[in-house]
């Protein structure tokens, strides 16, 4: 269902202020004349005719559907998801298509076939083709000029398609479809172009969704009937107007749902002005009046020109027009390009990254990877270096797809404050929470280019990237893929996508590159254009305290890390060292970790068995679920378990295996016992708290 017509359902008409706002945001979103109408039928004070002749009037611009939206919300209406425009469930497979098939400079006009036969054989005809015997058809036979207008004036009128062509067999002087001679009707005479239910004539009234019209006044009539038949559109009949116009009525066949008859006569119009056609927009609706073949508009017929013109339906057509442009560019040869050398494209991280390119982050645990790429929107906002790299100041869209709400934005500030930054520029980063939301790539991908194209952004960063992920990250195929959407993203925003993934379960150890690190496929990780890795340091006896003396810090969460790079435009970066001292990384300036070896935490190495049963713990957990605020507290042996979960021997069997092992884990504010199981995390806290983390990895709430 349309979201904005159906908050129309929780607004009183009778108000006339409220029903004037409401027709002005609907002609700003689009809509027609007829949706209004319809919706101001449920008010005692309806008028037919007034809609149109007040919507000719309306001119402002600050009234729009938000307004609709908040007025509706204020009398109850809630919707069901305010995310984009579209339902979670579409997608778009034909993003980056333009569908410019023709050159309209180049072609060429034809003559206009006139008029054959008898009028009445040619409006027995148009109702043969576009109506069944038992439907009922509108038609409006006397017309008043209105503000230069032509209007109906005597209100609706509908009978059956049976009826009309019986009426006709006694010609046009004696039928009821028009009480004048066709000769004595200067304005002409109107039909609506899809089925009614005989009640009225309304959008609400069509009984079939089978017709649009699209016409132009702006281009010549010969231009008009040559740009439709090259545009090979399931034209089931087209009509010269008696004045400067054809009239189109095209197969949409979309049945009795409105949402696809919308969707697909925006696209016929966007094709239609793609390719030279001038269209009127106010034309759209599915009860619209087109102009009644066989009629007389002053001196001229109203008649039909052509019939059955391009493909028979909607989808044939729809699948010809996506075969005709593959939206691929032009080749060039050297010679050419040589003669005048693009530019390279800004460097959007001097010396790491350019505008319109791709990043990857990739870390293991605990290396504070959203940390990082928040710290890079804050310095891309406000123009700073980050991790010692200049960046250029813009517009950033953060997409949060872990952190809740509140959690996201108070991290925001607390950065900022630990980074001793004012947020002057605060308002150019742009969060778009998603958690609990997200959805595979190729369904994020036309929400990302329908809000956000065009809008200025120089970077789009994603966090984190498995939520989004589509097919298996160990496939090339599938991983490939999913690359493309990246692509796609940039392509049509022209925006710099940067992301993050964590490393496969023992990866630093295992690969010298840090190309090699990340979990999956290696055509996700050669994919980007820069490709940044944190490898951890062991922090050696006295490294610790030399930094703490210095920052004056008591922090009791501090990493140290080497950030190194894998670069497509730039030379390879030499390594940088950083301390992550929770909730920002910092650059060691003072050489500190100069002679830091490559290792886990410090005291992975010589300890305790339960010590290094925690950190294999932790590694399992880490390889099937990646969030930042995930700690293990300490391994537990199974009868501490036992008596932890409240569950006898024989019951915890049921769960668990000999081998399973146990600890205490602290996640989003809740401590509980936690336990693997094949490709499940169980979270146990007593009898109250139960969770379970499977492949799909929803985040941990405590429950």
């Amino acid at each position: 269902m349309d979201k904005l017509l159906d908050c129309l359902k929780y607004i009183n008409p009778d108000d006339y202020e409220t029903w004037v706002k409401v027709g002005m945001g609907l002609k700003h979103e689009g809509y027609s004349c007829s949706d209004w109408d319809a919706w101001s039928m449920g008010s005692p004070k309806y008028k037919t005719g007034v809609c149109e002749k007040k919507w000719n009037s309306f001119n402002r611009h600050d009234i729009t559907g938000g307004t609709i939206f908040q007025m509706a919300k204020e009398n109850g209406y809630r919707p069901e998801s305010s995310i984009g425009t579209f339902g979670w469930d579409d997608k778009v497979d034909t993003i980056g298509l333009d569908y410019k098939i023709i050159d309209s400079a180049y072609v060429k006009e034809q003559t206009v076939p006139e008029m054959q036969g008898d009028p009445i054989d040619d409006l027995r005809e148009y109702l043969n083709l576009l109506f069944l015997d038992d439907e009922y058809v509108g038609y409006c036979d006397k017309l008043e000029e209105v503000d230069g207008r032509w209007v109906p004036k005597n209100g609706f009128k509908g009978r059956t398609k049976k009826q009309l062509i019986e009426d006709l067999r006694h010609g046009f002087s004696k039928s009821t479809i028009s009480e004048k001679h066709p000769k004595d009707t200067p304005a002409g005479a109107m039909i609506r172009i899809n089925p009614l239910d005989g009640q009225g004539e309304a959008d609400a009234n069509v009984t079939d969704f089978r017709y649009c019209l699209v016409e132009s006044d702006k281009d010549s009539i010969e231009k008009q009937y040559a740009l439709y038949q090259e545009m090979k559109l399931p034209i089931v009949c087209l009509v010269h107007s008696g004045n400067k116009s054809l009239h189109a009525i095209i197969h949409v066949d979309a049945g009795q749902d409105h949402r696809t008859y919308r969707s697909r006569v925006d696209f016929i119009y966007d094709f239609c002005k793609k390719n030279g056609l001038h269209v009127d927009p106010n034309d759209k609706n599915a009860s619209r009046y087109s102009r009644m073949p066989g009629i007389m508009r002053g001196e001229k017929y109203q008649y039909i020109v052509a019939k059955n013109i391009g493909f028979s339906t909607y989808e044939e057509w729809k699948e010809w027009a996506d075969t005709q442009n593959d939206n691929l560019p032009d080749d060039v040869t050297l010679a050419e390009v040589f003669r005048d050398l693009p530019p390279l494209k800004e460097e959007l991280i001097e010396g790491v990254l350019r505008v319109g390119h791709k990043m990857l982050i990739s870390a293991p645990s605990k290396a504070g990877k959203t940390f990082l790429l928040m710290e890079l929107a804050i310095c891309f906002a406000e123009g700073l270096k980050w991790m010692g790299y200049q960046c250029k100041q813009g517009k950033v869209l953060y997409i949060n797809l872990e952190l809740d709400e509140s959690s996201c934005f108070n991290r925001f500030n607390d950065i900022y404050t630990c980074m001793g930054v004012h947020p002057q520029n605060a308002g150019m980063i742009t969060v778009w929470n998603l958690r609990g939301r997200a959805v595979p790539m190729d369904k994020l991908t036309p929400f990302l280019i329908s809000r956000y194209k065009d809008k200025g952004y120089i970077a789009i960063i994603i966090d984190p990237i498995y939520k989004v992920i589509t097919g298996d990250e160990n496939n090339a195929t599938e991983m490939s893929e999913f690359c493309s959407y990246f692509d796609r993203v940039s392509l049509e925003t022209q925006t710099a996508m940067i992301y993050c993934h964590h490393h496969s379960k023992g990866a630093t150890g295992r690969y010298k590159n840090a190309v090699d690190r990340s979990s999956g496929s290696g055509v996700f990780a050669r994919d980007p254009d820069a490709i940044l890795d944190l490898t951890q340091l062991a922090i050696e006896e006295g490294m610790e305290k030399r930094y703490r003396d210095n920052n004056h810090t008591e922090t009791k969460s501090l990493t140290a890390w080497e950030l190194s790079g894998t670069l497509r435009e730039f030379p390879p970066l030499a390594p940088t060292r950083l301390w992550f001292d929770y909730p920002v990384h910092k650059v060691d300036s003072w050489n500190f970790l100069a002679d830091a070896k490559y290792g886990e935490a410090k005291g992975k190495q010589g300890v305790a068995d339960g010590q290094k049963e925690k950190v294999e713990i932790a590694d399992a957990l880490e390889e099937l679920f990646d969030l930042e605020t995930f700690e293990v507290n300490e391994a537990i042996p199974k009868e501490r378990a036992m008596e932890e979960l409240g569950l006898s021997e024989s019951n915890l069997k049921k769960h668990t295996s000999a081998k399973t092992k146990f600890a205490t884990a602290t996640l989003q504010g809740g401590t509980g016992v936690v336990y693997r199981r094949g490709n499940k995390v169980i979270v146990y806290k007593g009898v109250s708290y139960v969770h379970a983390v499977d492949n799909n990895k929803v985040p941990w709430t405590p429950v």
